[in-house]
């Protein structure tokens, strides 16, 4: 197999995922070019893969304005910014790994998978949970049809409190029109992999949701607009930043977040408390400016009268959860431990498999219950060998089903049953 060689456009948390597969195999993956406008992030990950200094730039746009310079592309910038440097790639001839969502707004999405079809490049949307042993484990046990036909999905994306605050209250996704709506930066995960299981297309929708609970009225009498400036709450809010930020030192991943510090170091507690005195990320969660939702229910129709209800919600530990009904029997699972329920009618019983057993897979360790590292290489394989994995997703089809998010969007903006087909039909002017 041939060694694939990648360029990245934003080294952030979601680059350090996917980059860590050339740390690990670097007879296979190499990144030959960093664009990151952050100088510490931009430094770091440049001495990590013994990048050449002429490949390290501040601006995206100077290393695609170059001939082509690699076999791949990894756009992993802010959402707003996917758009233009994946149709710029796309025309050069890269093949993308983009970082979901595709783009913003359900046109771009369409443009992207249409240039990408014309170009005849391969464009892999971070859809991670595709090629987690959990998912895939289900989308095996419903293929074998160990259920029978599909009938009703109850799903539930557990955002977690702790990371609601941090991401969605306080982080780069809490203001709607900085990022996108909390729906399709947290979830066209979701509604992809529920497209997946039941490989039918998205017929009819219809959400619910807002923001109730992080809101200015629910601010503590006495509350400081930083929690850093003495809050009287500190020892029992579960949103204390210097708790969250500063004391716990192990928390790299909030730590560097909020310090813009490379994702694979840690970041000093001068650096974190100066964040907490200067940044959102110092927010009493009750006094932000955030204005994405922390409940969404999403109820959804496929083709073949196949029902689904998502509900994402910020009100919780964290973890998906999921419940698959089918004409015999139902499974249960929760990804966080990778167990599957398995119960069906003929015999009325259970069985409680591992996810890993069924799929042959070895763990549900790393990111996104292993779905990260999985995706990383399964892109690289279909580059270097030209091998197609069973999660494989085409531009097209996560296009696709981005637009059935937006369509969720509209119908909870406007208290509306929204017709999927039609609603792709009229924002596309087909």
């Amino acid at each position: 197999m041939k060694k694939v060689s990648f360029i990245i456009l934003g080294a952030g948390n979601r680059a350090n995922a996917y980059s860590k597969y050339a740390v690990e195999n670097p007879d296979k993956m190499e990144i030959v070019g960093i664009a990151e406008p952050v100088e510490a992030r931009r430094k770091a990950f440049a001495e990590r893969f013994n990048v050449p200094a002429e490949n390290v730039v501040n601006d995206w746009r100077e290393l695609l304005d170059r001939p082509k310079m690699a076999d791949a592309v990894m756009i992993t910038t802010q959402d707003q910014m996917h758009f233009e440097p994946a149709m710029i790639a796309i025309e050069k001839g890269y093949h993308l790994l983009l970082e979901k969502p595709m783009a913003t707004t359900p046109e771009e999405c369409m443009k992207i998978a249409e240039a990408a079809e014309k170009k005849g490049v391969h464009v892999i949307i971070g859809h991670v949970l595709r090629y987690a042993p959990f998912f895939r484990a289900l989308k095996k046990l419903i293929d074998d049809g160990k259920i029978g036909k599909v009938m009703n999905i109850n799903h539930i994306e557990g955002v977690g409190n702790v990371h609601q605050s941090h991401s969605y209250v306080r982080g780069n996704w809490h203001v709607l029109n900085d990022s996108a709506p909390m729906l399709l930066a947290k979830s066209c995960h979701d509604f992809d992999i529920l497209q997946w299981l039941v490989d039918k297309e998205f017929v009819r929708v219809q959400s619910f949701g807002s923001l109730t609970h992080f809101t200015k009225k629910n601010k503590p009498e006495g509350a400081p607009k930083r929690c850093i400036e003495g809050c009287p709450h500190a020892d029992t809010c579960p949103y204390n930043a210097v708790k969250l930020y500063y004391d716990d030192k192990k928390n790299a991943w909030f730590r560097t977040a909020a310090t813009m510090t490379p994702p694979f170091l840690n970041a000093t507690d001068e650096e974190v408390e100066k964040a907490l005195r200067e940044t959102p990320y110092g927010y009493c969660v009750y006094d932000s400016d955030n204005d994405v939702v922390d409940h969404q229910t999403v109820n959804m129709e496929f083709e073949d009268n196949i029902i689904a209800t998502f509900t994402m919600s910020a009100f919780n530990k964290g973890g998906r959860k999921i419940n698959i009904m089918g004409t015999k029997g139902e499974l249960t699972g929760d990804a966080k431990t990778g167990d599957i329920a398995v119960y069906t009618f003929e015999d009325k019983n259970t069985e409680i498999v591992r996810s890993a057993d069924v799929v042959h897979d070895e763990s549900i360790l790393g990111g996104h219950g292993g779905g990260d590292s999985r995706l990383i290489k399964a892109l690289v394989e279909l580059i270097g060998e030209g091998h197609t994995s069973v999660s494989y997703c085409s531009a097209l089809v996560s296009a696709k089903n981005h637009v059935a998010v937006f369509a969720a969007e509209e119908a909870r903006a406007n208290g509306t049953v929204v017709n999927v087909p039609e609603f792709e039909k009229k924002v596309l002017n087909k």
